[in-house]
């Protein structure tokens, strides 16, 4: 069945007694509308003051939660991204404080960007091909509460990984009853790291289709990555995706679960997908700018393993 979703009202926290927005069966598509991550407070024509004066206690406007039927604790919910269509336009920042290099930028700065399809020229000469995709996928937490989103965790959330573009899917570990799954924190396009603290933030329509996995372990989320992705990005991979507060023990942890899928999904005996790791696998860092938390990336070609699904269709 599909299904439409509008954006408003957003939400700009985790917190699992949201009431769901939509109930969905597994196999459903649902066309999402995703404001941009300001929440439709920046706009193609602000100014640096208007940029300034914003609400930030609703950065991230999330579109949900979605109740998937029969979703329960220990299941995995697959998220394929079918399409993307981003507004036409989008903007970047500089913020004092914020960001990778915040001793070198203090000046607060607002960049618009004008979106001309699968490319923007906005900042001559460069050419900057567009992969849009969804920031924040994510599933209600397992706590009781109210949590910001900026922190990604287990559940996915606040990821910024570039390859969650159409044609990828992203699978995510369900700790609540319906899952409650939400999303938004749209980019046009972002580089490894969103070093400034931006990728191209701009509103986002998604298409999305969910499936079940029943009881199945998953330590946190994974992405098969679509063949679709531009060449300087990880295309055609599975990407297990891992966040923490130490960037080292963060990747250390990313590689033992890509360890832990060889072993587990393709009969490797765990020397020998040690030794696999380290002849192939792209260690990257997503995001390193929603301190204290980073987001690391570890990627392994689908070309060099035999294809096959991550959990039995369902």
């Amino acid at each position: 069945m599909d299904h439409t979703l509008a954006a408003e009202p957003t939400h700009s926290v985790w917190d699992r007694s949201l009431a769901p927005r939509l109930r969905v069966a597994p196999g459903d598509e649902v066309q999402i509308e995703c404001k941009d991550s300001s929440g439709g407070q920046v706009g193609p024509h602000s100014t640096i003051q208007r940029f300034l004066a914003i609400d930030r206690t609703r950065i991230h406007a999330l579109t949900g939660p979605i109740w998937i039927e029969d979703a329960k604790p220990g299941d995995v919910v697959e998220i394929d991204v079918l399409a993307t269509r981003h507004c036409g336009w989008g903007w970047s920042s500089v913020l004092e404080g914020l960001g990778f290099l915040k001793d070198r930028f203090h000046t607060p700065h607002l960049f618009l960007w004008n979106l001309e399809g699968e490319v923007t020229r906005s900042l001559f000469p460069a050419v900057v091909p567009l992969r849009p995709f969804l920031g924040v996928m994510g599933v209600a937490r397992a706590e009781d509460g109210a949590f910001r989103t900026r922190p990604p965790g287990h559940f996915g959330g606040n990821l910024d990984v570039r390859e969650l573009c159409a044609g990828s899917r992203l699978y995510l570990p369900v700790f609540n009853e319906g899952a409650l799954f939400s999303c938004g924190d749209g980019h046009a396009a972002q580089g490894d790291g969103e070093v400034c603290i931006n990728g191209i933030e701009c509103p986002l329509d998604v298409t999305l289709r969910f499936h079940l996995h029943k009881q199945q372990p998953l330590a946190g989320p994974i992405v098969e990555a679509s063949e679709e992705i531009a060449p300087d990005s990880t295309a055609d991979a599975w990407v297990v995706v891992e966040s923490g507060t130490d960037v080292a023990a963060t990747a250390r942890a990313a590689t033992g679960r890509v360890i832990d899928l060889l072993v587990s999904r393709w009969g490797f005996d765990e020397i020998h997908a040690y030794i696999l790791c380290s002849v192939a696998l792209k260690l990257r860092l997503s995001q390193v700018v929603n301190e204290p938390m980073f987001t690391v990336s570890a990627a392994l070609s689908q070309q060099i393993l035999p294809r096959r699904r991550l959990f039995p269709a369902g």
